[in-house]
Order: structure tokens, then sequence, then C-alpha cells
């Protein structure tokens, strides 16, 4: 295992290298430092995006393959990056190249979330936004994903829900103060569960937020869109009319396999969401973490190339 860097170390460099951009601005005062005007974010168009996340370093090869097996080209990729990493934007551009939406889950590893909203990292923040806009096409950002679950400590029983949304407005604020009008904002939930914290706790108002995300999988036998889905968008539409994507998903490798990939398929449509991100991943880590990957699996590829054909007809374009 590579040694890693500590977040401060890593602060301490961009804050170096900002210091450097800024003095060149200063020494050659006839070059403007304004961003293109940009005004993208997505079309809320429903049951029109087919995303997938896979592991592994940034490169489409994989993409493609997934795309030849479903036979349909996605409109979303997502990625997750730890705190002080940058916007890559060499990787957004070949896959804008391809038709393809980035979607960047930004999530707060090793740092903190009330430093976050108190503005210690606004420089790695600025820098990222004006990454952001300099790139001039749509972004999906998320920050803090699955917050209202335990499992990530930024999470619920780690973070109070009132300075996790304090840490929200003041990123978005960040990006908008940046001119990065391009950021399509999706707040990501974990789906409704045994342990699962009320959402809505952790709600940093419309104004903030452009789509609601939510994730889960089909884990076990009885498994439908309404069990796994449907609870957790009825109770999200109590309290807003933010559009609703499923923003990582898959189904397990079971019997019924096939039926169940359809019947996220349609549920998506049924419930009016904007389409779905398959997390194509083997964990192979119990129940709830199983071999979501359709590489060799005749069954899921199927299943998915219908359910495109079928409920993805007119897929949209960034």
């Amino acid at each position: 295992m590579k040694p890693r860097m500590s977040v401060a170390t890593v602060l301490a460099i961009i804050l170096a290298t900002v210091s450097l951009v800024v003095t060149a601005v200063r020494l050659f005062p006839g070059q403007s430092d304004s961003h293109p005007v940009v005004h993208a974010a997505l079309a809320p168009s429903l049951a029109s995006y087919l995303g997938v996340y896979e592991p592994g370093p940034a490169r489409y090869e994989s993409i493609a393959d997934f795309a030849l097996e479903v036979n349909g080209q996605p409109n979303l990729v997502e990625s997750f990056g730890g705190w002080a990493t940058p916007f890559n934007e060499a990787y957004a551009e070949m896959l804008h190249q391809h038709g393809i939406t980035p979607l960047v889950q930004i999530d707060p590893t090793d740092a903190s979330v009330a430093a976050i909203a108190g503005g210690v990292y606004d420089d790695y923040l600025r820098l990222y936004a004006d990454s952001v806009a300099d790139f001039g096409h749509p972004v999906v950002i998320g920050f803090g994903h699955e917050m209202n679950a335990s499992w990530y400590s930024w999470g619920d029983g780690h973070v109070p829900a009132a300075t996790f949304v304090a840490a929200w407005r003041h990123v978005v604020t960040i990006f908008r103060q940046e001119g990065a009008d391009n950021v399509t904002w999706l707040w990501t939930i974990q789906a409704d569960g045994p342990g699962i914290a009320a959402a809505e706790s952790w709600w940093p108002g419309a104004q903030y937020v452009t789509w609601v995300g939510i994730d889960d999988f089909y884990t076990r036998p009885n498994d439908t869109f309404a069990t796994v889905f449907g609870n957790t968008i009825k109770y999200v539409k109590t309290f807003t009319s933010k559009p609703v994507l499923l923003s990582e998903t898959a189904v397990g490798p079971e019997p019924g396999q096939l039926t169940k990939i359809l019947n996220l398929f349609k549920g998506m449509t049924e419930y009016k969401a904007l389409g779905l991100v398959w997390f194509d991943v083997d964990q192979n880590a119990g129940p709830n973490h199983q071999d979501w990957r359709i590489e060799n699996n005749q069954t899921a590829a199927e299943a998915i190339r219908l359910g495109v054909a079928n409920y993805l007809p007119r897929p949209a374009s960034p």
C-alpha cells in the first residue's frame, strides 16, 4: 500500500498553488482570470438518465464495455472523490466528448464537517469550483452522500444534522460565488430502512438542491421497487418537489434477477424518477454487498438491455 499524504499536506500544496496563480495574475494584468459564462444545469427529464459507476482508474474502456453489454450509452458516470481531491477536468472532458455528464460525489473524508461549514477549507473549495466553471459543461455534484446513515464519518451519529446542513449550504454558496453555474446539485440519501435516520433533518433547503439522489439495492428475495425505493420517494415528496435520481443501485445475482431488474426500470418510470445509476462493482461481502457487475452475467445484461429499450427511449444529452 502506498503511503497517503495527510489532508493538511495536500491542503498546503493546494494553498501554495493558489498563491502562485494569484501572483501570476498580478504579474500579467492583461490576462483575464474570468470564467466563461455557463448556465448548464441538466434538464430534469423523467426516465432519461442511465448512469454507471465503474471502480478503478479514470478511463473510458470499462464504460465502453458496459455500454456494449447493455446496448445503451450511459449519459451519467459516477465517481467518488475524497476531501482535498481536485476536480479531474481532463477526465470530465473525455466523458463530455462521449456525450456523458460526470457525476461526482465529494465526500469529506478525514475532514471536519464543522470546519467546512466554518470556511476553513474555502481555498480548496474555490479552486475546485474554478475548475468546474472552467470546464464549462454540465457537472452533477453531491457532497457527503448517504449522510442519513451511520456508516460514514460525516453521517448520522457522527455529525449533527444541523452541522451537515450548514456545510452543504456553505459548499454550494462558494461554488456560486465562483460562477460555477454549470453544477446540478445532487443531495444523496440512503433509502429508508432499519437504523436509517429521517432524511428531512438533513435537508439543506430547496434553494441549495437541484435533484434528490436515493441509494439502495435489491438484496432480498422478496424485494420490489415499492419496498426498496417507493416508500422513500413518497416520503421525500412530503418535504420537496425536487426530481429524484436513483443515484446508486443494482440487483444481486440471485434467482429472479431478470424480473427484478425489469421491475427496477419499470418502477423508475411509475414513480417518475429521472433515471438510475448502476453500481457495477464486485463487492462480495455478504447480502448487502454482492457482486453487482453485469460482466459475464448475461441475465443481468439482457435485463438492462430490455430496461433501456422499454423505459429509457430518449436519453438526455449534456
